[in-house]
């Protein structure tokens, strides 16, 4: 006496459940790495009429409206800034250090940064700005 098992062996396979997990994933990546793009800081740039890309290599240094110090998005005080800058400048090439401050901040604090940058041997500097819209 022969027994006949009722599960049978699939001889195709569907593919819709695969394809919705690959479509949760694309949809993923597509916006986590639309934050990676935008700074954790947010700071509100002065506005200028003839702004210009930057596309070197550049150490960028943020003030904050309440006077915070951020060194590539790395909080520093301003007595450490000078001394953590100096890790970053590469003797020989020519690096730009990019000011991105609040437009509300005293322009002593903002005098004061440069100054420990140009200390540290930083030469060439950039005050990030945002373009003006035209409406």
């Amino acid at each position: 006496m022969k027994f006949e098992s009722g599960q049978k062996y699939l001889s195709s396979f569907s593919f819709s459940s695969l394809t919705d997990i690959v479509l949760l994933l694309l949809i993923f990546f597509l916006l986590s790495s639309s934050f990676i793009i935008q700074p954790g800081i947010k700071v509100k740039l002065p506005r200028t009429q003839t702004a210009a890309a930057h596309s070197e290599k550049s150490i960028y240094i943020t003030i904050t409206r309440s006077g915070t110090i951020y060194l590539n998005d790395q909080q520093v005080s301003l007595g450490k800034l000078g001394g953590e800058l100096r890790r970053f400048i590469v003797s020989g090439e020519k690096q730009v250090v990019v000011i991105r401050a609040d437009k509300e901040i005293s322009l002593d604090l903002a005098v004061q940064v440069m100054d420990i940058c140009k200390m540290a041997g930083a030469e060439k500097f950039l005050i990030a700005t945002q373009p003006v819209r035209e409406e």
